[in-house]
């Protein structure tokens, strides 16, 4: 009887359930879809990048503007534009018959020094009183080895005992490693120093703009030059020490705390050894002390005549000089590079500090931009960046990366940024120095994951959301959004699967008996998560 029952209301159940369905299809079959006024995009999996875009001017790795050093007329050019020059290269000349006369006397002064300095290159009297003393020396070492006398024993014994001591403070130079340079009060005090010098700076800067004239004609002005440029040198030690201080130790500190140790050890060896030899030289001690007498005896033999150090050292100066003023005949290339512009042409007539051509280093190019100080912080050197320039009509994409980041903003208006170096990692002669460019640095990115585009995605009280386009239906699908980029959003959801249509923009109209509802919304999930067809 109950197996009855049962068997009975399982069959009501199906019933209700055929005829359900047999209604829902209905009225399925009854509704229209217009999506006329939808713009949809298809759920990709792909990549999400965030950036900061800044635009800025192209700067070769290395420039310069070659100018001649005295007037004439140009006989000669060696260069053209795009040209590739090396160090040294000779890139133009004046004719030696419009030359200054003190520039056609260096010749003769050339040759007249180079004369006086070889003459000079002979033993010299300081050197032979160099090699008395060291013979002198020498003798004295060989007579206290063979009568050493207490009070060269004991020189030597102090000798090790402040070798000892040497030892003893590089040592702790060498502990001292593991703590930091300066202590907070060293550090208080490097930082009233540089206020002060700052002040100074400030206070003399004052003084100077109120004093008239061209500092290169007028003493006053050039004397409040001279004590403002000294006073921003002493501020500038005043920073290093501060931020020396303040910095950790480095790599070369630390070697260089080492080395001290082990010169010190090696100087306490040596006057250990030293006092041993006095207190009980061998026959090989007494030997090699008389052979230093022997060579400083022979050296001193050698060295007789001959000019004074400062003698020669006049002498190659002349002669450097007169190089000098030879060499202002020509302009040469101060290093490797490309001619970039060329303003002089053989006839030309030129002064001293006429800009005849500028080179470039091509090598490396640079674009130099400017980064507000909200996104400063998520700018890194070695971060990848895309670069293009409106003047390069094809539109084509460069690479680079960020090299740069200057500590010191720019403020103009109130607004603060800061310089950023962008490297262009393949340039190609398109890219010329001085062009703006748009540079975009990629701060984060995500690869392999959903990906819709930003107006995909709405919020509604707190969830984010997207909207699926499924036989008509805007269905809405939670989500969680992860990398927000420029255009696109990185999406996660369990529902959500590659190739789905969602909805960017606009409405879904649909029509049913007659009436109608606009942004509907239904939601339905599959058995595998994903939208399965309508009952």
């Amino acid at each position: 009887m109950k197996r009855k029952t049962i068997y009975w209301i399982i069959g009501v159940v199906v019933v209700l359930l055929i005829a359900g369905g047999a209604y829902m299809k209905v009225k399925a079959s009854k509704q229209s879809t217009t999506t006329s006024n939808v713009k949809t995009a298809t759920v990709a999996v792909g990549e999400v990048t965030s950036t900061i875009s800044g635009s800025g001017s192209v700067q070769s790795q290395q420039n310069a503007n070659v100018a001649w050093q005295t007037s004439g007329t140009v006989q000669a050019v060696s260069v053209a534009i795009g040209q590739l020059v090396h160090d040294g290269d000779e890139l133009a000349a004046l004719d030696p018959s419009t030359l200054p006369s003190s520039v056609l006397q260096a010749k003769i002064d050339l040759i007249d020094a180079k004369a006086a300095l070889d003459e000079l290159k002979k033993p010299q009297p300081l050197k032979i009183a160099e090699a008395q003393t060291a013979l002198d020396k020498a003798k004295q070492a060989l007579e206290d080895l063979q009568n050493p006398s207490a009070a060269v024993i004991a020189q030597a014994q102090l000798a090790v005992i402040d070798a000892q001591a040497a030892a003893d403070t590089a040592q702790k130079s060498v502990d001292k490693l593991q703590y930091g340079r300066g202590s907070a009060e060293a550090i208080a005090t490097a930082q009233a120093a540089y206020v002060v010098a700052e002040s100074e700076v400030e206070r003399l800067q004052g003084a100077y703009n109120n004093v008239g004239g061209d500092p290169s004609e007028d003493p006053a002005k050039a004397q409040a030059l001279s004590v403002l440029e000294a006073a921003k040198t002493k501020r500038a030690k005043a920073l290093a020490t501060l931020n020396w201080y303040k910095g950790e130790r480095t790599e070369s500190e630390i070697e260089s705390t080492l080395t001290d140790l082990a010169v010190a050890q090696g100087t306490l060896a040596d006057a250990k050894a030293a006092l041993e030899k006095l207190q009980n030289p061998t026959a090989e001690d007494l030997a090699l002390a008389q052979a230093t007498v022997d060579d400083a005896q022979s050296t001193l033999d050698t060295l007789k005549g001959g000019p004074t150090e400062s003698d020669l050292t006049v002498a190659e100066t002349r002669v450097i000089l007169a190089e000098a003023a030879e060499a202002q005949a020509t302009l040469t290339a101060p290093f490797t590079g490309t001619v970039t512009s060329l303003d002089v042409m053989p006839g030309d007539i030129v002064g001293a500090g006429t800009t005849a051509l500028r080179i470039d280093d091509l090598s490396n190019l640079y674009v130099n931009l400017s980064i507000s100080e909200m996104d400063i912080s998520l700018i890194k050197v070695g971060q990848d960046a895309t670069i293009t320039f409106d003047a390069i009509s094809s539109g084509k994409e460069y690479h680079g990366k960020v090299t740069q980041i200057s500590m010191v903003a720019t403020v103009s208006s109130g607004v603060v940024n800061y310089p950023v170096t962008v490297q262009i990692t393949d340039p190609d002669e398109s890219i010329l120095p001085s062009m703006t460019a748009s540079v975009s640095i990629i701060v984060n990115k995500v690869e392999n994951v959903l990906v819709v585009p930003n107006n995909a995605v709405k919020t509604s009280n707190g969830q984010k959301t997207v909207t699926v386009l499924f036989e008509g239906q805007q269905i809405s699908v939670p989500v969680t959004v992860g990398l927000v980029g420029d255009s696109t959003s990185e999406v996660i959801s369990d529902q959500l699967k590659e190739g789905d249509t969602v909805v960017t923009s606009g409405t879904t109209t649909i029509a049913s008996g007659g009436s109608t509802s606009s942004g509907s919304s239904v939601e339905f999930r599959g058995p595998e998560g994903g939208f399965g067809p309508l009952p």
